[in-house]
């Protein structure tokens, strides 16, 4: 060979290795709502951190509205390194094995968000997180959605009204022990299937946070809305460990600051939203609202109190005992 064409091949080869070494870093992260809702803005916010501190080192992907991955779908293409981000519902990782996480589904478990940040952001929280560790998972957030209202075409005011009525519900053993305690008989479906089951009378009704409810138009197809706020809704953003662990670690460091950031934007925003949706359901004047009584309410929290009892042996009685203890319930 010709020193010539050998320092040519040289040089093409170290120009392919430079190349090859600034492509940056893909994140896909998937999820299943809207844009427009408080994770969808929380994802993208997330993105323009990353992608701004790690000056273009790493690119961020969101994908939303179950483009890339259904419900049932995403948490084993996160295992499989499919994609490298996801912001589940907790209630989906009861039947990842991660039995625990269902406590946040617990009917009345937390009365306000203070209560609910001494569990998130405390030692239980942390404790919870590091239980996905052997299942090639890495907590890195939770993000509020907040707390959970009932649609339906008929009023919802007293336990008794539920009976009969097929009510839509995620994956969770909690959600299911809940609505059969108030007579209800519980549909497990995909979020992006809600809608048109609503619309065709396949469920009657179902639970979720008001952002959901309107950026995904289930208002539309429902014609009583009750304040019950008798659960919480709330989502743990999580990585593929072995994508994690495989990230140099300055990269690391500063995608973790960029989703603490993330973080307190997303709790921030997640109230407001809902108290804007609430007001744009309402400005429609096709949803009924129902106020619950205090009588109401403690109707509401009586019959629901036993679920507690009843997943005591699923999620784990002392870990329950010990979110009493953080918060001060008592039920």
């Amino acid at each position: 060979m010709k020193l010539g064409n050998f320092i040519a091949g040289l040089c093409l080869s170290v120009i392919a290795l430079n190349a090859a070494a600034q492509q940056p870093i893909i994140i896909k992260f998937s999820h299943v709502v809207a844009s427009d809702t408080p994770k969808g803005k929380a994802a993208d916010y997330f993105k323009k951190l990353a992608e701004a501190r790690t000056k273009g080192r790493v690119k961020v992907e969101v994908y939303p509205n179950s483009q890339l991955y259904k419900d049932k779908e995403e948490l084993e293409a996160l295992q499989l390194g499919s994609v490298q981000m996801l912001a589940p519902s907790l209630a989906k990782f009861g039947p990842l094995g991660a039995k625990e996480f269902e406590l946040f589904d617990l009917p009345y478990i937390f009365d306000n968000y203070a209560d609910l940040h001494k569990v998130t952001d405390g030692p239980i929280g942390k404790r919870l997180m590091s239980g996905l560790e052997p299942r090639g998972i890495t907590g890195l957030a939770y993000w509020d959605n907040g707390f959970k209202v009932m649609t339906s075409n008929r009023p919802l005011r007293v336990p008794a009204d539920f009976r009969g009525q097929k009510m839509r519900i995620q994956s969770s053993k909690v959600l299911d022990s809940q609505f059969r305690a108030l007579g209800a008989i519980p549909q497990v479906m995909a979020f992006s299937e809600v809608y048109q089951a609503l619309q065709t009378g396949v469920v009657d009704g179902t639970e979720n946070t008001p952002s959901n409810i309107y950026t995904q138009r289930m208002n539309e197809v429902q014609k009583y809305l009750t304040l019950s706020d008798h659960g919480y809704i709330g989502y743990a953003v999580i990585v593929n460990r072995k994508f994690w662990d495989g990230l140099p670690a300055d990269l690391r460091t500063t995608l973790e600051g960029a989703m603490r950031d993330a973080t307190t934007y997303a709790n921030n925003i997640a109230r407001q939203e809902n108290d804007d949706a609430l007001a744009k359901i309402k400005a429609t004047g096709k949803t009924e609202f129902i106020t619950l009584t205090p009588e109401q309410k403690a109707d509401w929290v009586k019959a629901l109190s036993k679920v507690h009892r009843e997943q005591e042996s699923r999620i784990g009685r002392d870990l329950i005992q010990d979110v009493y203890r953080a918060t001060g319930k008592t039920l």
